[in-house]
């Protein structure tokens, strides 16, 4: 898989430029803005690594976290997602023309996890997080049809969207569902934890909705992979107020932990950090050091792909997949 199978590089740049439009828009002054510790451990112990459209960077002393210490209140950050351009432009422009490409690509290989693990249909109750326009749920219920499936989504035009797909829908953020306790056998939740402003609220809800013994999928950045480490504030993933959570294998794991789950699968099965890279290298000129030029113009595909697989094998891909238990009961 190449980038660029799953998203349009232009149509990614205007999408970033109009965030930082949007930023001076809706936050022009101090009070927009709060100071937080460590989402992982808590902790206030922290190095400074950059600072990005205004929003501070840091890499947490003890569980490495990277984090936005400076980040938006949670009322201003509701606002931004309902109100501004950037996210009406990255619905319609960004993700819509691509719905098929990523469904094949991100989506069907997902179901495909889940049923490798699983197994047959469990007739289980499933809620996904974020749902969006429901891809997630349709491969899974391909797969799996005697399930029953919850597409909790808070925004009001994805959620329509999902109605059409004859699930049932709530329209409200995850912490905001209500009815559900004790209720779920799977929650999944996708590149959602980055987000959030305070991702240890977000579990200790997702823990309420399961089941005893239910389980949690999710997928976010991991802060210590490769192209995040490499591009620095150059990272388009690095993308404030959007991408403020950037954990780690050991770090989420701390704080699933402390959330009340068990881990049972924590991997970064990436396939594009190089890839990355390499057009960030060629394409805009950036300089990540004179190795990692010579690679990008003088590396054979073969070397490169063996860069890739050693990179995602070995926990150092910015993508990281975690599957996780509640803890039984007593």
């Amino acid at each position: 898989m190449r980038e660029k199978d799953i998203r349009n590089a232009d149509v990614l740049n205007r999408y970033l430029e109009l965030v930082q439009e949007d930023c001076r828009k809706f936050f022009n002054d101090k009070k927009s803005f709060t100071v937080v510790n460590c989402p992982a451990c808590d902790s206030i112990a922290h190095t400074f690594e950059y600072n990005k459209n205004g929003f501070d960077y840091v890499t947490c002393n003890n569980c490495r976290t990277l984090f936005a210490r400076t980040r938006l209140t949670f009322e201003c950050l509701k606002q931004f997602y309902y109100q501004s351009a950037s996210t009406e432009y990255w619905v319609k422009e960004f993700f819509t023309p691509m719905v098929e490409a990523r469904r094949e690509k991100i989506f069907t290989p997902r179901a495909e996890y889940l049923v490798s693990y699983f197994g047959k249909d469990q007739g289980w109750q499933i809620g996904d997080i974020g749902a969006g326009f429901g891809l997630f749920l349709e491969e899974l219920r391909k797969l799996w049809p005697a399930s029953n499936y919850v597409a909790i989504e808070p925004s009001m035009d994805q959620a329509k969207i999902c109605e059409k797909l004859s699930v049932q829908v709530e329209c409200c953020t995850c912490e905001e569902l209500k009815g559900h306790d004790d209720c779920f056998d799977l929650l999944t939740a996708f590149e959602l934890l980055e987000h959030l402003f305070e991702p240890l609220s977000f579990l200790e809800k997702t823990s309420s909705l399961l089941k005893p013994g239910g389980y949690l999928f999710l997928t976010t950045l991991n802060g210590e992979g490769f192209d995040i480490l490499t591009l620095r504030d150059k990272s388009k993933s690095v993308s404030p107020p959007h991408h403020l959570n950037f954990f780690n294998p050991a770090s989420l794991e701390l704080l699933l932990k402390k959330t009340g789950f068990d881990i049972i699968d924590i991997s970064t099965p990436g396939k594009l950090d190089w890839d990355i890279v390499e057009g960030m290298i060629i394409n805009e000129k950036v300089n990540v050091g004179s190795f990692w030029k010579l690679f990008a113009e003088q590396g054979t595909p073969d070397a490169k792909k063996d860069l890739q697989n050693w990179i995602s094998q070995h926990g150092f891909s910015s993508h990281m997949r975690i599957l996780a238990r509640k803890k039984d009961e007593g």
